[in-house]
């Protein structure tokens, strides 16, 4: 059992969790996750990103977006509660080089796992250009958090509530019009329908790209196959493969397919949960 030291609201349904657990601290790298279960040996096994970790304070940070019915009883924890169990840390953790510069695209809740990579990249030496994008003000976090392992910031909202009214591609874009021999990498995380965009975008200019597909994970192990993507002409793991891989190679249309595939599932639990 696990102290959960803070758990609050951070925007509209999302939550930031931080949980004591020194020695996951101690191996915790950007770009792993954990898997969580929430209050009893039965709770179901979420993955999730580590949005941030601690040594010297022995924690681990996560980001939880509450929609499904598991998010929502792991939401419901106090500080004082405790976590039934957390496993990690697991995946492949992010490739960190001296790109020179690098943009990071956070889309959403992607804000959370973009900001422990960019902070990494920029410990490194690299140049930062983050672009931090949400539907409205109200759901963009860490803003802050961001903007100071950033050297550009970039906000862009589809209402214009908040930064520019536009969409994360659109600053892409322009960004690498005008330093596209400048730009070592471009890193994207968020909804699928983002990543792919941002992708064709960053291929049109021969940029690598890296997209973390986290959101798809299912088990976390590898046993259930939920998490099955096309990279080139290769069947991947993205819990045992990735999470992070070459954006371009990525199959996005079959990626967007398989996230629909339990959708009746989880409307099923969460109706039976909600009564």
């Amino acid at each position: 059992m696990l102290p959960i030291l803070k758990n609050e609201e951070i925007a509209p349904n999302i939550f930031e969790m931080v949980v004591e657990h020194p020695r996951l601290a101690q191996k915790a790298q950007p770009g792993h996750f954990v898997i969580v279960m929430s209050d009893t040996e039965v709770s179901e096994r979420i993955p999730l990103t580590i949005a941030d970790f601690d040594r010297k304070a022995g924690t681990i940070t996560l980001v939880i977006m509450a929609i499904g019915t598991s998010t929502k009883k792991l939401v419901r924890l106090k500080a004082g509660e405790k976590l039934a169990a957390m496993i990690g840390p697991l995946g492949h953790s992010s490739e960190l080089e001296n790109f020179g510069t690098v943009i990071m695209v956070a889309g959403g809740v992607g804000t959370a796992p973009v900001y422990p990579i960019a902070r990494a990249l920029h410990e490194k030496g690299n140049r930062v250009i983050s672009i931090q994008g949400a539907k409205n003000k109200e759901l963009l976090f860490w803003t802050e958090k961001l903007a100071a392992v950033s050297d550009e910031y970039i906000v862009t909202t589809d209402n214009g509530s908040a930064g520019r009214q536009a969409l994360v591609t659109e600053p892409l874009r322009e960004i690498l019009e005008t330093k596209t021999n400048k730009i070592g990498c471009v890193y994207m995380i968020g909804p699928a329908i983002m990543m792919k965009f941002c992708a064709k975008t960053v291929a049109a200019f021969g940029v690598k790209g890296v997209a973390s597909l986290n959101s798809i994970m299912i088990d976390g192990t590898g046993m259930c196959g939920g998490c099955r993507v096309t990279i080139g002409n290769e069947t991947k793991f993205t819990c045992v493969d990735g999470p992070e891989f070459d954006a371009s190679l990525i199959d996005w249309d079959i990626l967007l397919a398989r996230q629909k595939m339990y959708c009746n599932e989880e409307q099923c639990s969460l109706n039976h949960y909600q009564l």
